[in-house]
């Protein structure tokens, strides 16, 4: 648990400021005004100014001088921040442990056009004064981040799902901080408060990024489409640091207007960053040691396998990879698509300074809590790549950095799946009709059926550098061919049980899937197959079956 501590009214009010920024050339030629401020010591007495503190609004980065007082152009609806540093906390509220880091500059509110959801209330004329207290914290230099994805409850019976399916399992958690990427509701932006009380029982400070379901439907275009999200959480994008690391969340998610023909008026979006919040990106690097480690957090995806539109893909891919180039530790993580990706970019996609690594996490809900009910009441909620719903641990050591894929119904149980396909036409419903009960993805197999058939396996977290080998019935480890399939259990699932899911979920093509033919040569009887994995980060899983041979 963090201590908590809130700003007074006079601690952000109050104050005087110096220093002074010149406009970015990036910087649309509108009316602006400077905003100033100080960042201090919360727990000083009399007030002590902290130095050397990056302060933004978006686009331009500046550093607290000796006293703690920064300056910064603003215009309106601008969300001026601090970026809290290494050994600093910031206040969070009571209730939600949502973090305490901006001023939204909106001094007649957001405008009027006819959201359903509340925006920014006015903040009147900008104060003489922006004040943002810290206060010291021991940070280590290792230590554990909570990663959520794609929560999306469609109803307050999936907001309580959130609960006891994932938040339980999380809840007593050692970790530094948690970040949810994107998609925290399904559009029904009125369940903010409920969700926020769940998450924040968690105890942990916790950082949120915007998806595409977390928008301002009726808004023409991309500005405003944000405006719930600023009043609750403060800012479109934002970074903080901790330990030695630096983390930096952005809003890829690009609106491009009101559809009045579509249900809410949800209009499309691409994936797209912007010139302005590159420059962000590249204002806090030039802050940041080049050798230190840098995570970044978003919601659309630089590249998936599930799809291949500009909405389940960043356009700017290539400008975003090249911003980050003067840093070659880094890592970015995505939800939107639920599926589970690793993606690895180097100086041909533009990234200059080695490989960077694009993790495309599971997501909370899954396959949008479809599926059958589980023991507990809570859809199976099994994604279309096969992976279990749940969420990700970012373990950090330095510069160095793990993830672990914590499924959410048994966080105890392996990390793979080991399927039988040895039927062609298995889940065809034209050659079968109503769906076979009795697939044939555990066994038993018939002795002269052995040489078609296939062990198929699901390493859920896999990827690119995941290895995976084989021994049957006690011969040497070979290894199995990675491939572009579906899951045949997903496929099983879903078509079985159509009715407890959601239409527009279908098995897809998953991204951690290996195989291989089994020997021909068995001998009637039962005989034990094993899988080692070796993840991307050369870690080992195992797993088994028995494989049951019939004369």
């Amino acid at each position: 648990m963090h201590d908590i501590f809130m700003p007074t009214r006079r601690d952000v009010l109050a104050g005087a400021a110096a220093m002074a920024i010149a406009a970015s050339p990036l910087r649309p030629a509108v009316a602006q005004t400077d905003a100033r401020g100080t960042v201090f010591d919360a727990d000083s007495n009399p007030r002590k100014g902290v130095p050397g503190v990056m302060v933004s609004n978006g686009l331009d980065v500046v550093k607290t001088d000796a006293d703690g007082r920064w300056s910064l152009p603003v215009r309106d609806g601008d969300s001026v921040f601090v970026i809290k540093p290494a050994g600093w906390a910031l206040p969070v509220d009571a209730a939600t442990n949502l973090p305490h880091f901006a001023y939204i500059h909106a001094p007649g509110g957001s405008p009027d056009l006819g959201f359903r959801f509340e925006g920014v209330a006015p903040t009147g004329p900008l104060p003489p004064s922006i004040d943002f207290p810290l206060r010291r914290q021991t940070e280590a230099t290792r230590f554990d981040a909570v990663l959520f994805t794609d929560p999306q409850p469609e109803s307050l019976n999936e907001v309580g799902y959130i609960r006891d399916d994932v938040v339980s399992v999380v809840d007593g958690s050692q970790a530094a901080f948690g970040i949810t990427h994107g998609d925290i509701m399904f559009d029904d932006l009125s369940f903010y408060p409920r969700y926020n009380r769940i998450v924040g029982s968690i105890g942990l400070p916790w950082f949120n990024v915007r998806g595409n379901h977390d928008m301002n439907l009726e808004a023409p275009d991309n500005t405003h489409a944000a405006e719930t999200f600023k009043r609750v959480f403060g800012a479109r994008w934002l970074a903080f640091q901790y330990g030695a690391a630096t983390f930096i969340l952005l809003d890829n998610v690009d609106y491009l207007g009101t559809d009045p023909s579509k249900p809410n008026g949800f209009g499309k979006y691409r994936g797209y960053f912007g010139e302005r919040q590159l420059g962000f990106v590249r204002n806090v690097l030039a802050n940041v040691p080049r050798d230190s480690l840098v995570v970044i957090s978003f919601h659309i995806p630089l590249k998936t396998l599930a799809a291949s539109d500009d909405a389940n893909n960043t356009a700017d891919a290539k400008a975003f990879l090249e911003a980050i180039g003067t840093h070659p530790n880094t890592v970015s993580f995505c939800g939107h698509t639920h599926t589970n990706e690793h993606w690895y970019f180097s100086a041909a996609d533009g990234y200059a300074a080695g490989t960077h690594h694009h993790h495309i996490l599971a997501a909370v809900s899954g396959s949008w809590w479809s599926g059958p009910f589980d023991a507990r009441g809570i859809p199976m909620a099994l994604q279309s790549d096969g992976s279990p719903n749940g969420f990700h641990v970012l373990s950090v050591d330095g510069a160095g950095y793990t993830t672990t894929l914590v499924p959410a119904h048994d966080p105890a149980r392996g990390q793979m799946r080991l399927m039988l396909d040895s039927q062609v036409h298995g889940s065809d419903k034209e050659v079968f009709g109503e769906y076979p009960e009795g697939a044939l993805l555990t066994g038993p197999i018939a002795a002269d059926r052995l040489g078609s058939s296939r062990l198929v396996v699901n390493v859920f977290d896999g990827g690119p550098r995941s290895k995976v080998e084989v021994s049957v019935a006690g011969s040497p480890w070979q290894k199995l061919t990675k491939v572009e399939r579906s899951d045949p259990f997903v496929v099983e699932v879903y078509e079985r049980h159509r009715a407890s899911k959601k239409f527009w979920v279908e098995a897809g093509k998953s991204s951690h899937i290996w195989q291989t033919k089994l020997p021909a040569t068995l001998e009637p009887g039962t005989h034990r197959v094993a899988v080692r994995a070796t993840d991307e980060y050369g870690r080992t899983r195992n797993g088994s079956i028995v494989l049951e041979v019939t004369g």
